[in-house]
């Protein structure tokens, strides 16, 4: 038995403590991220023993921590059963972004991510993203801003507790984040888009799309491959109507994969039905053989090109196009590079 927010609350329903007492229970272990319930300076006696019985608090570890020169930070975060999931600290002059992890793995399978390598282990727990979140503003000594769970794994293979993580992110009691600045980032599950877009709440969502040509986003992207093209658009398109909220899509460029004029002009099109945003990244090579390099047949699609490509887009199908600036990559902290083992 672990902590849980919902678990403390139920824990103190049943002992009977007022909605004021149960707040101030969850600003404590999430606010001030305490180690014992003892700690609880404001809170009998009898109700932190009943909780230090009923759901014990263990919190993770930081046990391994990088820096990049651009002053991103890596952390190797360990958790009670001795498993190790990888998050990332992003810092801005105003804000400070985490990239959080939903599962240690991945069972997605694609060509250009590290993560699933390994395949799955597990999911995490609501509570254990949360904990990750937390051990990043913790170390930076500030407040996180923004979060976007774009980490190791998929989120909507883990819906129910991404969906709790959010919320402690986002309530009062917790970490106080607004709703649009929390983004989930998904291959495509698309009951999971149909789940996200019929919650209360105004949470951001991003599509990993890396391809609108069927054949090519099989190949690059065999967990998705029961989730057709056709009707991911129209769950899309349910989305911004049901909402009011763009989705972004997600496209990491590849030499001769994903970046041909066939290719381009098949996102185009795929952008512009829904009135999506495209958010371009460079390809990053990571070591998959232990010699620290990339024996992958897949190369970056070069900087001139990419700009191109940009352009292209804004200008014949008037979508709206960026290109995500590469953060951490000396550290393999950048998108699609991140795994759950030691340097």
């Amino acid at each position: 038995m672990s902590y849980d927010s919902r678990q403390i609350t139920r824990a103190l329903e049943e002992l009977g403590q007022p909605r004021y007492r149960i707040n101030q229970v969850l600003e404590w272990v999430w606010q001030r991220t305490i180690s014992s319930y003892g700690e609880m300076t404001n809170i009998p006696k009898d109700v932190r023993e009943a909780l230090a019985e009923r759901a014990p608090l263990a919190r993770p570890t930081i046990i391994e921590k990088q820096s990049s020169r651009d002053g991103t930070r890596k952390y190797l975060v360990e958790f009670a059963d001795g498993q190790h999931v990888e998050v990332v600290g992003l810092p801005t002059k105003d804000r400070l972004t985490v990239c959080a992890s939903t599962q240690i793995g991945c069972a997605m399978g694609c060509s250009f991510c590290a993560t699933g390598m390994g395949g799955l282990v597990r999911n995490l727990s609501a509570t254990e993203i949360a904990d990750t979140v937390a051990l990043v503003a913790r170390d930076f000594g500030r407040r996180v801003s923004n979060v976007v769970m774009m980490g190791q794994g998929e989120p909507f293979a883990n819906y129910d507790e991404t969906l709790e993580a959010l919320r402690i992110l986002n309530a009062s009691w917790g970490f106080g984040i607004g709703a649009r600045h929390l983004t989930v980032s998904t291959c495509g599950l698309l009951e999971g888009i149909k789940r996200f877009t019929a919650e209360p709440e105004q949470f951001t969502l991003a599509i990993s799309l890396h391809s609108a040509r069927q054949k090519t986003r099989d190949q690059m992207m065999p967990g998705v491959s029961t989730q057709p093209l056709d009707k991911l658009k129209d769950a899309l398109n349910e989305y911004y109507e049901k909402t009011g909220r763009r989705p972004t899509l997600e496209y990491a460029l590849i030499v001769g994969v994903n970046d041909t004029s066939e290719e381009i002009d098949a996102l185009g099109k795929f952008a512009s039905a829904i009135g999506a945003h495209v958010n371009l990244i460079p390809l990053n090579v990571w070591d998959d053989d232990g010699a620290g390099k990339d024996t992958r047949p897949l190369a970056p699609t070069p900087a001139a090109q990419t700009a191109d490509i940009v352009t292209l887009l804004r200008n014949r199908y008037g979508v709206e196009a960026t290109l995500r600036a590469r953060r951490g990559a000396d550290i393999d902290a950048a998108c699609g590079q991140l795994r759950s083992r030691r340097r």
